[in-house]
């Protein structure tokens, strides 16, 4: 008999979410920190659990859509206003098996779970709560690794490779057509002694990225069309440095996991959370405000998905599952 044969089953582990990726792969960041594949479920709540929820209590079976059904999972990792309602059903339907683990602010009692992590910008404290520099994501140095070799030509573009993710208007943030004509500007210089590597996103618009494209045409510069596969994961591999937009909390997390110097870019607006993200973020030294020049700096990388699968993974070892 094999050593596989005989060791022990990995715990099961579901993840549960409204199927919004950013808080999605927050979930599955933590899950492969921890070795584990995990079954996905994305979730709906029938009425009035869905437009009350996590503050209407009472939750029972025939609010979700699909139904949550046993075998209860070992590990829960949850995110998303949604989840709440399941996590604490499963919870109690378990019988206190299951280790609930709610990933960002769920804005109601911590004490309802059995591991909360909110990032630092984010207010909830308590004993069960693990405060984070910024988002758990799926950036890995191996996952990095892996990339390059999924994409060998961005070895060719030329050094400093400048990663350029732009995100856009959103309900804090406006991209305005000002501020994408200086960005545009200065991506034109910067093309001139730095290789760039751009993707947009479709809060960035039609309109802003025909600035861009007309202000970068005849440079080296490679703009993602949005064929073929997606290049964000080689990107953030071959970048010696990475310019984010301000609006994007989940890219940010995830360019200062890679420990490369992050510029962020200045947009229109605000809001009181992402505005403690950014000043964390700097009072740091990881990011530092864009302003069309390029710098080298060094400082330690987030590994905030580690940091949450660490404490799940003791919780768990407290209750004879080894992960």
């Amino acid at each position: 008999m094999s050593l596989s044969d005989t060791s022990p089953a990995a715990p099961s582990c579901w993840i549960i979410t409204e199927g919004m990726a950013g808080t999605e792969n927050q979930c599955l960041g933590v899950a492969e920190a921890l070795g584990l594949t995990p079954i996905l479920k994305r979730i709906a709540l029938r009425q009035p659990w869905k437009s009350l929820s996590p503050w209407l209590n009472y939750e029972c079976a025939h609010i979700f859509i699909p139904a949550l059904e046993p075998p209860w999972p070992d590990l829960l990792i949850a995110s998303g206003r949604k989840s709440i309602a399941a996590s604490r059903y499963i919870r109690k339907m378990s019988g206190g098996k299951t280790l609930t683990v709610q990933i960002q602010d769920p804005r109601t009692n911590p004490a309802q779970f059995d591991l909360v992590a909110v990032p630092a910008h984010d207010p909830t404290r308590g004993e069960n709560v693990l405060v984070t520099t910024a988002s758990p994501n799926r950036v890995t140095q191996a996952r990095l690794e892996r990339a390059k070799t999924e994409f060998p030509d961005f070895a060719n573009i030329k050094a400093p490779r400048v990663a350029v993710l732009i995100g856009g208007t959103s309900k804090a943030y406006k991209m305005t057509r000002p501020i994408t004509e200086k960005l545009a500007a200065q991506l034109r210089t910067l093309s001139a002694q730095a290789g760039l590597m751009i993707t947009a996103s479709r809060r960035t618009g039609a309109e802003n990225e025909r600035i861009l494209q007309d202000a970068l045409a005849g440079t080296d510069a490679f703009i993602w069309d949005g064929s073929g596969d997606n290049p964000y994961f080689g990107f953030l591999a071959w970048a010696d440095i990475i310019l984010v937009t301000a609006d994007s909390a989940s890219m940010l997390s995830e360019a200062a996991t890679t420990g490369k110097p992050v510029y962020m870019i200045e947009l229109e607006g605000g809001a009181p959370r992402l505005n403690a993200l950014h000043r964390n973020l700097i009072e740091k030294k990881i990011v530092r405000p864009f302003e069309g020049v390029l710098e080298n700096w060094s400082y330690d990388a987030i590994t905030d998905a580690q940091h949450v699968a660490d404490a799940i993974r003791k919780r768990l070892e407290a209750r004879g599952i080894r992960v």
